[in-house]
């Protein structure tokens, strides 16, 4: 469960450093969607796999 939650937050840091590279102009717009899909895409396929789930005992 760890491994999984560590790939959602690299999936979730995809999705929020690449609009603070473009706002400075370190990234181009090209690559700033392409970023943003892979970690949108990252984000989804995981993050429901450990978000609002209990602890077994």
């Amino acid at each position: 469960m760890k491994v999984v939650k560590l790939i959602s937050y690299v999936g979730l840091i995809l999705t929020l450093v690449p609009s603070f590279l473009v706002f400075m102009q370190v990234l181009e717009l090209e690559l700033y969607k392409n970023l943003m899909f892979l970690g949108t895409l990252i984000w989804c396929a995981t993050a429901p796999f450990w978000i609002n789930r209990t602890k077994k005992n």
